[in-house]
């Protein structure tokens, strides 16, 4: 085991000038590692108070300047905002100049692959989609659990060692992800993680208005050993009453939810549902208590043979899904983040 002491990254001749266009939580917790990598950040955009606190104690030292001024100085450039407002910010830097031939030019969106980089290529920047697959606090602990996250990346084949290179140097693992799939990809990702936050603290909730003194204590281990049984068996882990047919169990689920949390009325029917469809298709749920079960999920207004079954989950979700159409889905974390964006 080699115990020399290893030599100071600034005292290593930097590779890279990186500036970081939006300083929420993500862009900040790259530039960091990649200045642990031997890079020298050398300015930073922020707009509010809470941004400029981030960057001066992420990036110490690293002058707050104007986007235009942020791709002069910087050789990579991070544009980590908002997913919707990159397409913006993309034609505006490249309409006013700002772009450099062959500044590589890296956004951190996880809907948006290379194409939204289209106005900057043809002003001979170099693109790429470096989306952490990680949920950012905006805090230096970020920088840490950096290590072993995965990436999504897109860029032109010519750029993909590049892309590679500067993944592994924040000490990410790169995936691959097609330009057509990042949509897909992303909603994944939105699924899975930022619906959690909802279910969790739902849950809290539930249990204190129950009583409970630590819910966190509580649901820790429970949740934890979920995950690792959800992600080492998928479909084979699913367990409680939805995917034993359990019907009065369900039903009373419903009524106290009624009484005590109506909110959660329409997420808990909705996520029964799936697991229902989930259970029954894995031969989970036996199709003689799904029967039962199914009529309680239809919210009393339909028999279990009606259109409350598996066989017509679209006008099960009209009747009971609010629909909203004005939903904003995922926030945007987890990648092309703004201010106070859990990425």
């Amino acid at each position: 085991m080699n115990t020399s002491p290893q030599p100071d990254p600034r005292d290593r001749p930097a590779r890279l000038s990186v500036g970081v266009v939006g300083a929420g939580r993500v862009g900040p917790a790259l530039a960091a590692s990649l200045r642990l990598a031997g890079h020298r950040p050398v300015a930073v955009s922020a707009v509010s108070a809470a941004s400029r606190r981030r960057a001066e104690q992420m990036l110490p030292d690293v002058p707050v300047v104007e986007p235009a001024e942020v791709l002069e100085r910087a050789e990579l450039v991070l544009l980590t905002v908002p997913d919707d407002a990159l397409p913006e910010l993309v034609a505006g830097l490249a309409e006013t100049g700002a772009v450099r031939p062959g500044q590589l030019l890296a956004h951190t969106s996880g809907r948006y692959g290379v194409k939204v980089l289209d106005p900057a290529l043809r002003a001979g920047a170099l693109p790429l989609a470096l989306h952490p697959a990680m949920t950012f606090t905006g805090t230096p602990v970020d920088v840490q659990r950096l290590a072993g996250c995965a990436f999504g990346v897109t860029a032109p084949e010519e750029l993909r060692l590049a892309a590679e290179a500067l993944v592994i140097e924040m000490g990410g693992e790169p995936e691959w992800i097609a330009e057509e799939n990042r949509p897909l990809y992303h909603a994944a990702l939105a699924l899975g993680a930022n619906h959690l936050v909802t279910l969790v603290a739902q849950s809290l909730e539930l249990l204190r208005a129950a009583g409970v003194e630590a819910p966190d204590r509580m649901l820790g281990p429970l949740l934890g050993a979920a995950l690792d049984n959800a992600l080492r068996s998928g479909d084979a882990a699913l367990t409680g009453p939805v995917a034993r047919g359990d019907a009065g169990t369900v039903s009373a689920h419903v009524a106290e939810l009624r009484r005590h949390a109506p909110g959660t009325v329409a997420g808990y029917l909705a996520m029964a549902r799936a697991t229902a469809d989930r259970a029954l298709a894995h031969g989970l749920l036996k199709p003689e208590l799904a029967e039962d079960l199914l009529g309680v999920l239809a919210d009393g207004t339909t028999g279990p043979g009606g259109p409350g079954g598996l066989g017509d989950r679209g006008d099960r979700d009209r009747r009971d899904d609010p629909g909203d159409p004005g939903d904003r889905g995922e926030q945007g974390d987890q990648g092309g983040e703004g201010e106070g964006d859990p990425r």
